[in-house]
């Protein structure tokens, strides 16, 4: 079998990591990179560090408006899937890349498989719940994490094709944790200490883009006067200097870390605080309380099961988060047993 995956931002290439190296087991892979994070640190780090395989095409698509952005890479997807010819298609998530993806391969009539299928934070103003929405509903196979997700389908009328195969970022994350216990010194190069400092990430453009949300998150991180290490997303930056905010001395900004350091500093923090989807869920993993600025999460089960905080951003919530959640009940087994991407492989094989 031919299975095409398509990839273009960080959190992808992680779940990617897990899954190619199983299909590559058995069958024929073609990588399709979109270039959507086309940042050195955003994203060759993570193909080396990860040993993912070199991708065979990248589109080299870069930023733009949702529109341009998303229409390039469905002209030049197309001539791939033309000239390779897939029996599947594999996509991840829900960027641009995973709807182009999925968009241009039902268009011509090849089977779509979605990793991450079924995630709702029920926002149609999130581009990201937008792409989610149409992926799953022109999908074959749709792989979900949680029970959450599939109940999210059944709603929407979906219950053919869904397989519950558990968190394929678990996969990865027992993986990466493996290699930063073995080779990160992110620690000793930042002059950290185990368990002292909180880890921030904050890069969504519901934050990034709106001047007073982001002015908030500033000011809740300084006023906290908690130590924070921030590895600052380029966006994030073009932000906070065009809207003439500045960090205070508890605040150490750093450069984008690849995967492996990233994962060492959520492993030795002492809390985590972000907007990101990825890092809520390994956060999780890693038993460590999470505050997380926004209104709502796709995850809602890391709420409910007590380790997740929703402050949106309320500076004075952001706050009250980092000084006084801690949470100490035991966590649920949510994401499954760590082997999702051998389930998915599975699957796959009968069909």
């Amino acid at each position: 079998m031919k299975i095409l995956t398509v990839v273009g931002a960080r959190p992808q290439f992680m779940k990617a990591a897990a899954v190619s190296n199983v299909i590559r087991q058995k069958h024929e892979e073609i990588l399709v990179h979109t270039g959507q994070h086309y940042d050195e640190n955003m994203s060759k780090i993570f193909f080396e560090e990860l040993r993912i395989p070199k991708p065979d095409y990248n589109l080299g698509v870069g930023s733009g408006n949702h529109g341009k952005q998303t229409g390039t890479m469905l002209i030049k997807l197309e001539e791939i899937y033309e000239k390779e010819r897939p029996d599947l298609v594999l996509v991840y998530g829900d960027t641009n890349s995973t709807l182009a993806g999925a968009l241009c391969a039902s268009k011509l009539l090849i089977p779509v498989a979605h990793v991450e299928a079924g995630l709702r934070s029920f926002n149609m103003n999130m581009p990201e719940e937008q792409n989610r929405i149409l992926t799953d509903h022109i999908s074959k196979y749709l792989f979900v994490p949680t029970v959450t997700a599939e109940k999210n389908l059944k709603k929407e009328g979906i219950e053919k094709g869904v397989y519950n195969v558990g968190d394929v970022m678990y996969d990865s994350v027992i993986r990466i944790g493996k290699l930063a216990k073995e080779n990160s010194e992110v620690l000793e190069k930042l002059d950290l200490n185990d368990n002292e400092y909180i880890l921030t990430t904050v890069h969504r453009a519901e934050n990034t883009n709106d001047p007073k949300r982001l002015k908030n998150i500033v000011e809740a991180l300084n006023e906290s006067g908690k130590k924070i290490v921030l590895p600052l997303h380029p966006r994030t930056h073009k932000y906070i200097q065009d809207y003439g905010l500045a960090f205070s001395g508890n605040i150490k900004v750093v450069e984008p870390v690849g995967p492996i350091d990233m994962i060492a500093l959520e492993m030795h923090s002492c809390k985590i605080v972000t907007d990101s989807g990825g890092v809520q869920k390994e956060a999780f993993f890693m038993h460590k309380p999470c505050i997380t600025m926004r209104d709502e999460t796709e995850w809602v089960e890391t709420v409910e099961n007590g380790w997740n905080k929703l402050t949106g951003t309320d500076k004075n919530e952001i706050i009250n988060g980092i000084n006084s959640f801690n949470p100490t009940n035991e966590q649920e087994e949510i994401f499954g047993d760590g082997t999702a991407a051998k389930k998915i492989l599975d699957i796959l094989d009968r069909y």
